[in-house]
Protein backbone atom coordinates (compact mmCIF):
# COMPACT_ATOMS: atom_id res chain seq x y z
CA UNK A 1 0.00 0.00 0.00
CA UNK A 2 2.65 2.27 0.92
CA UNK A 3 4.45 2.04 -2.74
CA UNK A 4 0.54 2.46 -4.28
CA UNK A 5 0.65 5.61 -2.34
CA UNK A 6 3.60 7.23 -3.68
CA UNK A 7 2.90 6.14 -6.87
CA UNK A 8 -0.45 7.73 -6.40
CA UNK A 9 1.31 11.27 -5.31
CA UNK A 10 3.13 11.20 -8.52
CA UNK A 11 -0.39 10.60 -10.40
CA UNK A 12 -2.22 12.63 -8.89
CA UNK A 13 -1.21 16.47 -10.08
CA UNK A 14 -1.37 14.46 -13.92
CA UNK A 15 -5.28 13.52 -12.89
CA UNK A 16 -6.29 16.64 -11.58
CA UNK A 17 -5.29 18.35 -14.43
CA UNK A 18 -8.25 17.62 -16.53
CA UNK A 19 -10.73 18.70 -13.68
CA UNK A 20 -9.00 22.27 -13.38
CA UNK A 21 -9.14 22.09 -17.02
CA UNK A 22 -12.94 21.35 -16.83
CA UNK A 23 -14.10 24.46 -14.85
CA UNK A 24 -12.72 26.21 -17.71
CA UNK A 25 -15.14 29.27 -19.33
CA UNK A 26 -16.58 27.91 -22.70
CA UNK A 27 -15.08 30.96 -23.94
CA UNK A 28 -11.67 30.28 -22.88
CA UNK A 29 -10.81 27.16 -25.26
CA UNK A 30 -12.03 28.22 -28.20
CA UNK A 31 -9.84 30.90 -27.50
CA UNK A 32 -6.73 29.22 -26.93
CA UNK A 33 -7.70 26.91 -29.96
CA UNK A 34 -8.10 29.85 -32.07
CA UNK A 35 -5.29 32.37 -31.11
CA UNK A 36 -2.82 30.58 -28.47
CA UNK A 37 -2.21 26.79 -29.56
CA UNK A 38 -1.62 26.70 -33.19
CA UNK A 39 1.22 29.16 -33.02
CA UNK A 40 2.59 27.79 -30.12
CA UNK A 41 2.31 24.31 -31.32
CA UNK A 42 3.81 25.14 -34.46
CA UNK A 43 7.01 26.80 -32.60
CA UNK A 44 7.55 23.85 -30.29
CA UNK A 45 7.07 21.51 -33.07
CA UNK A 46 9.84 23.19 -35.17
CA UNK A 47 12.13 23.90 -32.12
CA UNK A 48 11.63 20.26 -31.13
CA UNK A 49 12.79 19.21 -34.64
CA UNK A 50 15.67 21.33 -35.46
CA UNK A 51 16.71 20.57 -31.79
CA UNK A 52 16.74 16.90 -32.70
CA UNK A 53 18.99 16.99 -35.64
CA UNK A 54 21.51 19.09 -33.75
CA UNK A 55 21.98 16.81 -30.52
CA UNK A 56 22.12 12.99 -33.03
CA UNK A 57 24.42 14.91 -35.47
CA UNK A 58 26.52 16.32 -33.05
CA UNK A 59 26.22 13.79 -29.69
CA UNK A 60 26.75 10.76 -32.28
CA UNK A 61 29.67 12.32 -34.25
CA UNK A 62 31.39 13.45 -31.52
CA UNK A 63 31.11 10.03 -30.17
CA UNK A 64 32.59 8.11 -32.85
CA UNK A 65 34.88 10.11 -33.04
CA UNK A 66 36.44 9.75 -29.66
CA UNK A 67 35.59 6.26 -29.92
CA UNK A 68 37.26 5.01 -33.07
CA UNK A 69 39.97 7.59 -33.28
CA UNK A 70 43.12 8.81 -31.56
CA UNK A 71 44.11 12.50 -32.27
CA UNK A 72 45.70 15.25 -30.03
CA UNK A 73 43.11 16.57 -27.00
CA UNK A 74 41.23 13.16 -27.17
CA UNK A 75 40.92 12.10 -23.96
CA UNK A 76 40.36 15.57 -22.41
CA UNK A 77 37.54 15.90 -25.32
CA UNK A 78 36.42 12.75 -24.46
CA UNK A 79 34.96 14.33 -20.73
CA UNK A 80 35.10 18.16 -21.64
CA UNK A 81 32.06 16.96 -24.07
CA UNK A 82 29.90 16.71 -21.15
CA UNK A 83 30.56 19.96 -19.38
CA UNK A 84 27.71 21.63 -21.39
CA UNK A 85 25.02 19.63 -18.66
CA UNK A 86 26.85 21.50 -16.09
CA UNK A 87 25.03 24.03 -16.75
CA UNK A 88 20.99 24.92 -17.67
CA UNK A 89 19.79 25.99 -20.73
CA UNK A 90 18.48 29.42 -19.46
CA UNK A 91 21.60 30.23 -17.90
CA UNK A 92 23.36 29.94 -21.49
CA UNK A 93 20.55 31.60 -22.78
CA UNK A 94 21.17 34.50 -20.20
CA UNK A 95 24.83 34.31 -20.99
CA UNK A 96 24.54 34.64 -24.87
CA UNK A 97 21.63 37.71 -24.74
CA UNK A 98 24.57 40.00 -23.73
CA UNK A 99 27.88 38.01 -25.27
CA UNK A 100 25.81 38.92 -28.83
CA UNK A 101 23.70 42.05 -27.98
CA UNK A 102 24.57 44.64 -30.76
CA UNK A 103 26.33 46.66 -27.53
CA UNK A 104 27.72 43.53 -26.38
CA UNK A 105 31.32 42.48 -26.10
CA UNK A 106 31.50 40.17 -29.36
CA UNK A 107 29.94 42.71 -32.00
CA UNK A 108 31.97 45.50 -30.14
CA UNK A 109 34.63 44.34 -30.58
CA UNK A 110 34.21 43.22 -34.38
CA UNK A 111 33.01 47.12 -35.18
CA UNK A 112 36.52 48.26 -33.34
CA UNK A 113 38.56 45.66 -34.69
CA UNK A 114 37.20 46.93 -38.28
CA UNK A 115 36.92 50.93 -37.68
CA UNK A 116 33.36 51.13 -37.48
CA UNK A 117 31.29 53.43 -35.06
CA UNK A 118 27.47 52.84 -34.73
CA UNK A 119 26.09 49.59 -34.10
CA UNK A 120 23.96 49.75 -37.26
CA UNK A 121 27.61 49.57 -39.50
CA UNK A 122 28.06 45.72 -38.48
CA UNK A 123 24.43 44.03 -37.13
CA UNK A 124 25.14 39.93 -37.24
CA UNK A 125 22.10 37.83 -37.11
CA UNK A 126 19.54 38.38 -34.64
CA UNK A 127 20.39 35.69 -31.77
CA UNK A 128 16.71 36.36 -30.27
CA UNK A 129 14.74 34.06 -32.72
CA UNK A 130 13.98 30.08 -33.51
CA UNK A 131 16.74 29.22 -35.46
CA UNK A 132 19.13 30.92 -32.46
CA UNK A 133 16.83 29.02 -29.93
CA UNK A 134 17.64 25.80 -32.31
CA UNK A 135 21.18 26.26 -31.69
CA UNK A 136 21.09 26.71 -28.59
CA UNK A 137 19.19 23.97 -27.33
CA UNK A 138 21.43 21.54 -29.80
CA UNK A 139 24.89 22.39 -28.19
CA UNK A 140 23.98 22.76 -24.55
CA UNK A 141 21.41 19.32 -24.83
CA UNK A 142 23.90 17.26 -27.36
CA UNK A 143 25.80 15.62 -24.28
CA UNK A 144 22.53 13.40 -23.81
CA UNK A 145 23.03 11.99 -27.04
CA UNK A 146 26.55 11.46 -26.53
CA UNK A 147 26.79 10.04 -23.01
CA UNK A 148 24.48 7.05 -24.01
CA UNK A 149 25.95 6.87 -28.03
CA UNK A 150 29.56 6.27 -26.80
CA UNK A 151 28.62 4.02 -24.15
CA UNK A 152 27.17 1.59 -26.76
CA UNK A 153 30.53 2.53 -29.13
CA UNK A 154 32.03 1.26 -26.40
CA UNK A 155 30.42 -2.28 -26.17
CA UNK A 156 29.85 -2.73 -29.37
CA UNK A 157 31.85 -5.88 -30.56
CA UNK A 158 34.93 -4.81 -32.83
CA UNK A 159 34.83 -7.85 -35.17
CA UNK A 160 31.74 -6.09 -37.58
CA UNK A 161 33.55 -3.23 -38.07
CA UNK A 162 36.90 -4.28 -38.51
CA UNK A 163 35.15 -6.83 -41.28
CA UNK A 164 33.95 -3.98 -42.89
CA UNK A 165 37.25 -1.90 -42.94
CA UNK A 166 38.98 -5.84 -44.68
CA UNK A 167 36.23 -5.80 -47.55
CA UNK A 168 37.28 -2.08 -48.39
CA UNK A 169 34.56 -0.14 -46.36
CA UNK A 170 35.58 3.22 -45.38
CA UNK A 171 35.12 4.57 -42.16
CA UNK A 172 32.51 6.93 -43.24
CA UNK A 173 30.91 4.04 -44.32
CA UNK A 174 31.36 1.89 -41.83
CA UNK A 175 29.91 4.38 -39.64
CA UNK A 176 26.80 4.70 -41.08
CA UNK A 177 25.81 1.09 -42.12
CA UNK A 178 27.09 -0.56 -39.04
CA UNK A 179 28.07 1.20 -36.16
CA UNK A 180 24.95 3.68 -36.25
CA UNK A 181 22.18 1.30 -37.03
CA UNK A 182 23.94 -0.85 -34.00
CA UNK A 183 23.80 2.19 -31.70
CA UNK A 184 20.00 3.25 -32.99
CA UNK A 185 18.59 2.13 -29.42
CA UNK A 186 20.92 4.73 -27.83
CA UNK A 187 20.76 7.50 -30.08
CA UNK A 188 16.64 7.35 -29.82
CA UNK A 189 16.17 6.94 -26.33
CA UNK A 190 19.54 10.31 -25.71
CA UNK A 191 17.64 12.46 -27.85
CA UNK A 192 14.32 11.72 -25.74
CA UNK A 193 15.57 12.87 -22.99
CA UNK A 194 16.96 16.02 -24.89
CA UNK A 195 13.85 16.49 -26.55
CA UNK A 196 11.79 16.43 -22.81
CA UNK A 197 14.30 19.04 -21.52
CA UNK A 198 13.43 21.27 -24.38
CA UNK A 199 9.73 20.67 -24.15
CA UNK A 200 10.01 21.44 -20.38
CA UNK A 201 12.24 25.01 -20.78
CA UNK A 202 10.58 27.81 -19.83
CA UNK A 203 13.64 30.41 -19.25
CA UNK A 204 15.35 30.38 -22.29
CA UNK A 205 12.05 29.92 -25.07
CA UNK A 206 10.82 33.14 -22.83
CA UNK A 207 14.71 35.27 -22.89
CA UNK A 208 14.88 34.09 -27.35
CA UNK A 209 11.13 35.51 -27.64
CA UNK A 210 10.04 31.61 -28.67
CA UNK A 211 6.25 31.34 -28.22
CA UNK A 212 6.37 27.29 -26.82
CA UNK A 213 3.55 25.62 -25.07
CA UNK A 214 5.51 25.93 -21.77
CA UNK A 215 5.76 29.78 -22.09
CA UNK A 216 1.74 29.80 -23.23
CA UNK A 217 1.07 27.77 -20.58
CA UNK A 218 2.98 30.44 -17.85
CA UNK A 219 1.87 33.47 -19.51
CA UNK A 220 -2.22 32.21 -19.55
CA UNK A 221 -1.37 31.72 -15.56
CA UNK A 222 0.95 34.48 -14.46
CA UNK A 223 -0.67 37.28 -16.90
CA UNK A 224 -4.20 36.57 -17.19
CA UNK A 225 -4.30 34.69 -13.57
CA UNK A 226 -6.12 31.72 -15.51
CA UNK A 227 -5.27 28.32 -14.12
CA UNK A 228 -7.64 26.83 -15.78
CA UNK A 229 -6.51 28.08 -19.13
CA UNK A 230 -2.92 26.90 -18.28
CA UNK A 231 -4.12 23.27 -17.37
CA UNK A 232 -5.95 23.23 -20.63
CA UNK A 233 -2.49 23.66 -22.23
CA UNK A 234 -0.77 21.60 -20.09
CA UNK A 235 -3.35 18.85 -21.27
CA UNK A 236 -1.69 19.75 -24.61
CA UNK A 237 1.45 19.35 -23.67
CA UNK A 238 0.95 15.88 -22.55
CA UNK A 239 1.05 14.87 -26.78
CA UNK A 240 4.20 15.38 -27.64
CA UNK A 241 5.24 13.80 -23.91
CA UNK A 242 3.77 10.71 -24.99
CA UNK A 243 5.34 10.55 -27.67
CA UNK A 244 8.88 10.80 -26.61
CA UNK A 245 7.65 8.14 -23.45
CA UNK A 246 6.51 5.83 -26.66
CA UNK A 247 10.03 6.80 -28.34
CA UNK A 248 11.88 5.80 -25.67
CA UNK A 249 9.63 2.30 -25.12
CA UNK A 250 10.45 1.56 -28.51
CA UNK A 251 14.29 2.01 -28.12
CA UNK A 252 14.54 -0.38 -25.67
CA UNK A 253 12.70 -3.36 -27.26
CA UNK A 254 14.22 -2.81 -30.17
CA UNK A 255 17.64 -2.46 -28.96
CA UNK A 256 20.00 -4.68 -30.67
CA UNK A 257 22.27 -7.35 -28.79
CA UNK A 258 25.86 -7.28 -28.59
CA UNK A 259 28.06 -10.05 -28.24
CA UNK A 260 28.36 -11.89 -25.10
CA UNK A 261 31.69 -10.95 -24.54
CA UNK A 262 32.55 -8.43 -26.95
CA UNK A 263 36.55 -6.76 -27.77
CA UNK A 264 36.21 -3.17 -27.87
CA UNK A 265 37.24 -1.14 -30.97
CA UNK A 266 40.75 -0.31 -31.12
CA UNK A 267 40.95 3.36 -31.89
CA UNK A 268 42.70 4.38 -35.15
CA UNK A 269 45.84 7.51 -34.61
CA UNK A 270 44.82 9.85 -37.60
CA UNK A 271 47.06 11.49 -40.01
CA UNK A 272 47.95 14.91 -38.64
CA UNK A 273 45.46 17.28 -40.64
CA UNK A 274 42.37 15.06 -39.93
CA UNK A 275 43.49 14.48 -36.80
CA UNK A 276 43.67 18.58 -36.15
CA UNK A 277 40.06 18.32 -37.92
CA UNK A 278 38.67 15.90 -35.26
CA UNK A 279 39.94 17.76 -32.58
CA UNK A 280 38.27 21.11 -33.62
CA UNK A 281 35.14 19.22 -34.08
CA UNK A 282 34.90 17.76 -30.80
CA UNK A 283 36.25 21.58 -29.13
CA UNK A 284 33.40 23.63 -31.25
CA UNK A 285 30.43 22.17 -29.12
CA UNK A 286 32.23 22.22 -25.88
CA UNK A 287 33.32 26.33 -26.73
CA UNK A 288 29.74 27.22 -27.85
CA UNK A 289 27.93 24.99 -25.18
CA UNK A 290 30.16 25.45 -22.15
CA UNK A 291 33.50 27.94 -22.06
CA UNK A 292 32.42 30.86 -24.01
CA UNK A 293 29.53 31.30 -21.57
CA UNK A 294 31.15 30.11 -18.65
CA UNK A 295 33.81 32.73 -19.48
CA UNK A 296 31.74 35.63 -20.01
CA UNK A 297 29.65 35.18 -16.82
CA UNK A 298 32.50 34.82 -14.94
CA UNK A 299 34.32 38.41 -16.33
CA UNK A 300 30.52 39.58 -15.48
CA UNK A 301 30.45 38.05 -11.93
CA UNK A 302 34.01 39.29 -11.32
CA UNK A 303 33.21 42.89 -12.25
CA UNK A 304 29.94 43.20 -10.22
CA UNK A 305 31.92 41.38 -7.10
CA UNK A 306 35.03 43.10 -7.52
CA UNK A 307 33.09 46.48 -6.94
CA UNK A 308 30.26 46.32 -5.08
CA UNK A 309 31.09 42.83 -3.28
CA UNK A 310 28.33 40.19 -3.31
CA UNK A 311 24.94 41.06 -2.08
CA UNK A 312 23.33 39.54 1.41
CA UNK A 313 20.37 38.76 -0.38
CA UNK A 314 22.17 36.66 -3.13
CA UNK A 315 23.38 34.42 -0.26
CA UNK A 316 20.02 34.07 1.11
CA UNK A 317 18.81 33.01 -2.28
CA UNK A 318 21.20 30.33 -2.52
CA UNK A 319 20.35 29.36 0.45
CA UNK A 320 17.01 28.88 -0.05
CA UNK A 321 18.10 26.85 -3.27
CA UNK A 322 19.88 24.89 -1.36
CA UNK A 323 17.26 23.58 1.41
CA UNK A 324 14.85 23.24 -0.87
CA UNK A 325 16.76 20.96 -3.04
CA UNK A 326 18.17 18.98 0.17
CA UNK A 327 14.79 18.86 1.79
CA UNK A 328 13.62 17.39 -1.83
CA UNK A 329 16.48 15.18 -1.66
CA UNK A 330 16.30 13.51 1.53
CA UNK A 331 12.42 12.75 0.63
CA UNK A 332 13.17 11.56 -3.19
CA UNK A 333 15.79 8.97 -1.43
CA UNK A 334 13.42 7.86 1.26
CA UNK A 335 10.67 7.25 -1.28
CA UNK A 336 12.61 5.77 -4.46
CA UNK A 337 14.41 2.97 -1.59
CA UNK A 338 11.18 1.86 -0.41
CA UNK A 339 9.57 1.74 -3.69
CA UNK A 340 12.41 -0.38 -4.61
CA UNK A 341 12.33 -2.20 -1.61
CA UNK A 342 8.80 -3.22 -2.17
CA UNK A 343 9.34 -3.96 -5.73
CA UNK A 344 12.24 -6.45 -4.85
CA UNK A 345 11.03 -7.62 -1.36
CA UNK A 346 6.77 -8.00 -2.41
CA UNK A 347 6.89 -8.23 -6.38
CA UNK A 348 5.18 -4.86 -6.70
CA UNK A 349 6.51 -3.62 -10.04
CA UNK A 350 3.90 -1.29 -11.56
CA UNK A 351 4.38 1.43 -8.91
CA UNK A 352 8.53 1.88 -9.71
CA UNK A 353 7.14 2.26 -13.91
CA UNK A 354 4.75 5.17 -13.35
CA UNK A 355 7.16 6.75 -11.08
CA UNK A 356 9.52 6.53 -13.85
CA UNK A 357 7.31 7.88 -16.06
CA UNK A 358 7.24 11.47 -14.44
CA UNK A 359 10.34 12.45 -14.94
CA UNK A 360 9.43 13.12 -18.28
CA UNK A 361 6.27 15.21 -17.78
CA UNK A 362 7.73 19.21 -18.01
CA UNK A 363 7.72 20.87 -14.20
CA UNK A 364 5.32 23.68 -15.77
CA UNK A 365 2.66 20.46 -16.09
CA UNK A 366 3.20 18.71 -12.57
CA UNK A 367 3.16 22.39 -11.32
CA UNK A 368 0.04 23.22 -12.84
CA UNK A 369 -1.87 20.08 -11.42
CA UNK A 370 -0.83 20.85 -7.77
CA UNK A 371 -1.90 24.53 -8.24
CA UNK A 372 -5.13 23.03 -7.87
CA UNK A 373 -4.95 20.47 -5.52
CA UNK A 374 -3.46 22.96 -3.01
CA UNK A 375 -6.12 25.30 -3.74
CA UNK A 376 -8.84 22.88 -3.53
CA UNK A 377 -7.17 21.37 0.10
CA UNK A 378 -6.61 25.30 1.49
CA UNK A 379 -10.39 25.91 0.16
CA UNK A 380 -11.11 22.87 2.79
CA UNK A 381 -8.77 24.02 5.24
CA UNK A 382 -10.73 27.20 5.15
CA UNK A 383 -14.00 25.73 5.24
CA UNK A 384 -13.39 23.80 8.83
CA UNK A 385 -13.22 27.17 10.43
CA UNK A 386 -10.61 27.48 11.98
CA UNK A 387 -9.22 31.29 12.01
CA UNK A 388 -5.44 30.70 12.60
CA UNK A 389 -5.50 28.22 9.42
CA UNK A 390 -7.65 30.26 7.06
CA UNK A 391 -6.00 31.72 3.73
CA UNK A 392 -3.35 30.01 1.53
CA UNK A 393 -2.00 27.90 3.46
CA UNK A 394 -0.62 25.47 1.49
CA UNK A 395 0.16 27.38 -1.18
CA UNK A 396 2.45 30.07 0.58
CA UNK A 397 4.57 27.21 1.80
CA UNK A 398 7.13 24.83 0.84
CA UNK A 399 4.81 21.73 0.93
CA UNK A 400 3.69 22.58 -2.79
CA UNK A 401 7.18 22.87 -4.40
CA UNK A 402 8.73 19.86 -2.55
CA UNK A 403 5.55 17.69 -3.76
CA UNK A 404 6.45 19.01 -7.64
CA UNK A 405 10.43 18.16 -7.40
CA UNK A 406 9.20 14.97 -5.93
CA UNK A 407 6.87 14.21 -8.43
CA UNK A 408 9.99 15.29 -10.96
CA UNK A 409 12.68 13.40 -10.06
CA UNK A 410 11.64 10.40 -7.89
CA UNK A 411 12.54 8.74 -11.17
CA UNK A 412 16.65 9.83 -10.49
CA UNK A 413 16.62 7.82 -7.10
CA UNK A 414 13.81 4.95 -7.84
CA UNK A 415 15.92 3.81 -10.85
CA UNK A 416 19.61 4.22 -9.06
CA UNK A 417 18.21 1.85 -6.26
CA UNK A 418 16.79 -0.59 -8.62
CA UNK A 419 19.19 -0.80 -10.68
CA UNK A 420 21.56 -1.17 -7.28
CA UNK A 421 19.66 -4.34 -6.63
CA UNK A 422 19.89 -5.70 -9.46
CA UNK A 423 23.56 -6.76 -8.30
CA UNK A 424 22.45 -8.11 -4.85
CA UNK A 425 21.26 -11.70 -5.18
CA UNK A 426 18.19 -12.63 -3.94
CA UNK A 427 19.82 -15.54 -1.79
CA UNK A 428 20.81 -12.32 0.51
CA UNK A 429 16.99 -11.69 1.63
CA UNK A 430 16.49 -15.63 1.52
CA UNK A 431 19.35 -15.67 4.31
CA UNK A 432 18.18 -12.99 6.05
CA UNK A 433 15.02 -14.69 6.67
CA UNK A 434 16.94 -17.48 8.09
CA UNK A 435 18.56 -15.38 10.86
CA UNK A 436 15.42 -14.41 12.11
CA UNK A 437 15.33 -10.76 9.90
CA UNK A 438 12.10 -9.37 9.15
CA UNK A 439 11.20 -6.91 6.10
CA UNK A 440 12.42 -3.68 8.08
CA UNK A 441 15.37 -5.10 9.34
CA UNK A 442 16.66 -6.31 6.24
CA UNK A 443 15.62 -2.59 4.75
CA UNK A 444 17.78 -1.22 7.39
CA UNK A 445 20.39 -3.32 8.53
CA UNK A 446 21.25 -5.08 4.79
CA UNK A 447 20.12 -3.38 1.97
CA UNK A 448 20.76 0.31 2.97
CA UNK A 449 24.39 -0.37 4.16
CA UNK A 450 25.08 -2.05 1.08
CA UNK A 451 23.61 0.37 -1.64
CA UNK A 452 24.37 3.37 0.60
CA UNK A 453 26.77 4.72 -2.33
CA UNK A 454 24.16 3.93 -4.78
CA UNK A 455 21.43 6.11 -2.37
CA UNK A 456 23.97 8.88 -2.09
CA UNK A 457 24.91 9.51 -5.88
CA UNK A 458 21.20 9.34 -6.25
CA UNK A 459 20.87 11.76 -3.63
CA UNK A 460 23.29 14.05 -4.99
CA UNK A 461 21.80 13.99 -8.56
CA UNK A 462 18.74 14.81 -7.42
CA UNK A 463 19.85 17.81 -5.82
CA UNK A 464 21.57 18.79 -8.54
CA UNK A 465 18.37 19.14 -11.13
CA UNK A 466 16.24 20.93 -8.01
CA UNK A 467 18.43 23.77 -7.74
CA UNK A 468 18.61 23.53 -11.67
CA UNK A 469 14.74 23.40 -11.59
CA UNK A 470 12.87 27.04 -12.94
CA UNK A 471 9.28 26.34 -14.28
CA UNK A 472 8.11 24.14 -11.13
CA UNK A 473 9.77 26.69 -9.01
CA UNK A 474 8.37 29.61 -10.71
CA UNK A 475 4.71 28.54 -10.48
CA UNK A 476 5.28 26.93 -6.23
CA UNK A 477 7.37 29.19 -4.68
CA UNK A 478 6.61 30.03 -1.11
CA UNK A 479 5.22 33.46 -1.60
CA UNK A 480 8.07 36.48 -1.30
CA UNK A 481 10.68 33.89 -1.46
CA UNK A 482 13.41 33.74 -4.41
CA UNK A 483 15.37 31.37 -5.51
CA UNK A 484 18.82 31.21 -7.26
CA UNK A 485 16.76 29.80 -10.15
CA UNK A 486 13.70 32.43 -10.53
CA UNK A 487 16.10 35.42 -8.98
CA UNK A 488 18.51 34.76 -12.58
CA UNK A 489 15.24 34.64 -14.59
CA UNK A 490 13.62 37.88 -12.91
CA UNK A 491 17.14 39.97 -13.98
CA UNK A 492 17.36 38.48 -16.99
CA UNK A 493 13.40 39.52 -17.72
CA UNK A 494 14.82 43.10 -16.88
CA UNK A 495 17.79 42.75 -18.89
CA UNK A 496 20.14 43.35 -15.74
CA UNK A 497 22.93 41.11 -16.43
CA UNK A 498 25.29 41.96 -13.62
CA UNK A 499 23.88 40.33 -10.17
CA UNK A 500 22.50 37.91 -12.94
CA UNK A 501 25.71 36.39 -13.28
CA UNK A 502 26.83 36.34 -10.00
CA UNK A 503 23.85 34.24 -9.53
CA UNK A 504 24.58 32.16 -12.74
CA UNK A 505 27.77 30.81 -11.17
CA UNK A 506 26.62 30.60 -7.94
CA UNK A 507 24.02 27.70 -9.12
CA UNK A 508 26.87 26.31 -11.38
CA UNK A 509 28.69 26.06 -8.12
CA UNK A 510 26.20 24.89 -5.86
CA UNK A 511 26.20 21.75 -8.75
CA UNK A 512 29.71 21.56 -8.68
CA UNK A 513 30.28 20.51 -5.77
CA UNK A 514 27.79 17.88 -5.46
CA UNK A 515 29.82 16.48 -8.25
CA UNK A 516 32.82 16.57 -6.60
CA UNK A 517 31.09 14.44 -3.27
CA UNK A 518 30.19 12.03 -6.41
CA UNK A 519 33.59 11.44 -7.25
CA UNK A 520 34.75 10.30 -3.28
CA UNK A 521 31.49 8.51 -2.89
CA UNK A 522 33.13 5.18 -4.09
CA UNK A 523 34.93 4.61 -0.93
CA UNK A 524 34.12 1.21 0.75
CA UNK A 525 32.83 1.35 4.08
CA UNK A 526 35.26 0.20 6.96
CA UNK A 527 33.01 -2.53 8.63
CA UNK A 528 29.73 -4.22 7.51
CA UNK A 529 26.98 -4.35 9.93
CA UNK A 530 26.79 -6.82 12.30
CA UNK A 531 23.47 -8.46 11.01
CA UNK A 532 25.30 -8.36 7.70
CA UNK A 533 28.12 -10.17 8.52
CA UNK A 534 25.48 -12.93 10.00
CA UNK A 535 23.65 -12.88 6.95
CA UNK A 536 26.90 -13.09 4.96
CA UNK A 537 27.56 -15.97 7.47
CA UNK A 538 24.86 -18.15 6.10
CA UNK A 539 24.55 -17.59 2.80
CA UNK A 540 25.47 -20.88 0.90
CA UNK A 541 29.33 -21.70 -0.84
CA UNK A 542 27.89 -21.53 -4.02
CA UNK A 543 25.92 -19.08 -5.75
CA UNK A 544 22.17 -19.23 -6.12
CA UNK A 545 20.69 -18.68 -8.87
CA UNK A 546 18.64 -15.01 -9.39
CA UNK A 547 14.89 -15.15 -8.79
CA UNK A 548 12.65 -14.27 -11.99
Amino acid sequence: MLAWGIALAVLLPLAALGAIAARGSGALWPHLINYVLPEAARETALLLAGTGIIVVAVGTGTAWLVTAYRFPGRNALSWALLLPLATPVYIVAYAYLDLLHPAGPLQSALRDLLGLASPQDLRLPEFRSLGGAILLFGFVLYPYVYLNVRTNFLLQSAEALEAARILGSSGGRAFFQIAVPLARPAIAAGSALALMETLGDIGACEFLGIQSLTVSLYVTWATRGSVEGAAQIALAMLVPVAGLLLLTYRSRVGRISAAATPRPLAARRLAPLAGAAAATACAIPVLLGFAAPAVHLLLLAWARVSEHGVSPLLLSYAWNSARFAAAASVLAVAAGFTLAFCQRYARINMPVRIVQTGYAVPGTVVAVGLLGILSAADAAIGFLGIENLRGALLLASPFGLLLAYLARFLAIPTSAVEAGYAKLPPALDEAARIVGANASAVARDIHWPLLRTTIGSAALLVFIECVKELPATLLLRPLNTETLATFLYGEASRGVYEDGAVAALAMIALGVLPILLLSQSGRPRRSAPPIAARVAGALPDRPLAARP
